[in-house]
């Protein structure tokens, strides 16, 4: 009998596993954030459509002269850019010390929408081709464009599509030479369409400028240019978006394009993706594996997220609600809120090794920061009280911004009757469900 006991304890059987930061935070009772974040929008849908709104609006705090113009800001990025090529091209191949791959995937990816969350279109000063550009049209005499304003975001879709699927499923988008030269061959392209349109083409044709400018709307304090001077305004977060005009297509394209790539960046990883395409999650044989069926994965994620939006609001507009273009900008924030959830570990861990590069870019023991020297650290994974806190971060970004989805998506509909407001709420709902399970589940990859 006893030989038989042992016998089965001893049997291989099947066992759930994952990565951190995921395997402190399934300890934490997350099934009850879940729950409390559906009812909490829930609730905040059924007490906004009985009017019980927040005021949303703007208000000028004050009003000074630009400090640096617009030209300045932009030639200095550019030459930046020019200088984070060459590390990338001549520096080390190692991801973790070389400043193109630090710079990109951490500063200009993960905390410089971040920050534009909190203080507007921090982007619109530091593009790398407003300038570049400018120029050359003066020296050019080129003047008028070619017609691609009547193409509308389509070129941004097809940039932003291009990017999620070198970031998501290509096989070294941290290479720094690969990274480099992807990004030196899509800055070519972006500034030859411009010079030949128009500076203002960028605002619809460079997804960098259309992800940034709309992320941006939710933020509490932002500039409004005018000429040589700037206004520093205050508002209720989302009070841009209320300005903003109804969605065009090609806009509504790009911004269910932004959902699918957050969502499947964060899908792609999980037990559940890994075993619906059969890759067991505990032996991972690597991005080449899995180029294709990621592939499929992305565009299909996107499809059924922009069914699914889409056809909520035409459910919505049915019974009674408004048309889907201005609704559609309230799903600015569920964009912005999962970014900020979703980068939140990359920023904590990344950030390091950026700072660090900074610091000492030639590692010779510099401090060109006042830093002195660090070691990076991922202690805090594994730590139950840093996790939590990270996790709480984490539910705070993403309930935030859904409740602020329905709040301007309330707001938006206008005098539509309630009912009309339910296909949208539940919606809502599933997507808080949906961004917290992700975030919370088990990954292998």
């Amino acid at each position: 009998m006893r030989r038989l006991v042992a016998t089965i304890l001893l049997l291989p059987g099947a066992a759930l596993a994952c990565a951190l930061p995921p395997s402190v935070v399934m300890t934490l009772p997350t099934g009850y954030y879940m729950a409390g974040a559906a009812a909490t929008v829930a609730l905040t849908a059924l007490l906004g459509s009985a009017k019980a709104l927040p005021e949303m609006r703007g208000h000028r705090i004050w009003t000074r002269r630009l400090l640096l113009p617009v030209m300045v800001t932009s030639y200095a990025s550019f030459l930046g850019f020019l200088a984070l090529l060459l590390i990338g091209f001549f520096g080390s191949r190692d991801p973790m010390h070389n400043l193109m791959t630090l710079v990109f995937w951490t500063v200009i990816w993960v905390a410089l929408p971040l920050a534009s969350m909190l203080f507007g279109n921090l982007w619109r000063s530091i593009n790398p081709w407003t300038a570049p550009v400018r120029i050359t049209r003066t020296l050019l005499g080129r003047q008028g464009g070619i017609g691609l304003g009547h193409l509308g975001h389509l070129p941004a879709v097809a940039g932003y599509l291009g990017f999620g699927w070198f970031q998501i499923v290509s096989l070294s988008p941290d290479d720094p030479a690969v990274l480099a030269g992807v990004a030196l061959v899509y800055w070519l392209v972006i500034f030859a369409l411009a010079v030949a349109e128009g500076e203002d083409w960028l605002e619809q044709g460079d997804f960098l400028t259309v992800y940034f400018g709309f992320v941006a709307k939710i933020a509490p304090f932002w500039l409004q240019i005018r000429g040589r001077r700037a206004d520093l305004m205050a508002g209720f977060p989302g009070a841009q978006v209320l300005a903003m005009p109804p969605l065009a297509p090609s806009a509504t394209a790009f911004v269910t394009l932004a959902l699918s790539v957050l969502t499947f960046d964060g899908l792609r990883e999980t037990f559940w993706w890994l075993g619906l395409t059969g890759v067991n999650p505990l032996e991972f044989p690597g991005r080449s594996a899995v180029m294709g069926i990621n592939t499929l994965g992305l565009l299909a994620t996107w499809v059924l997220t922009a069914a699914t939006i889409l056809g909520a609001l035409a459910l919505g507009r049915r019974l009674g609600g408004a048309s889907p273009g201005p609704v559609m900008l309230s799903f600015l924030a569920i964009a912005a809120g999962y970014h900020g959830a979703h980068y939140l570990v990359t920023l904590l861990t990344s950030g390091q090794f950026t700072l660090a590069a900074l610091n000492d870019p030639f590692f010779r023991g510099d401090a060109l920061l006042g830093l002195s020297a660090f070691y990076v650290s991922f202690g805090f994974l594994s730590d139950a009280a840093s996790m939590t806190l990270v996790w709480n971060a984490q539910f705070a970004a993403i309930l935030g911004a859904h409740l602020l989805a329905v709040t301007l998506g309330l707001r938006l509909a206008g005098s539509a009757p309630r009912a009309a407001h339910l296909p949208v709420t539940a919606l809502m709902v599933g997507y808080t469900v949906l961004g917290l399970w992700l975030l919370s589940s088990p990954t292998g990859a």
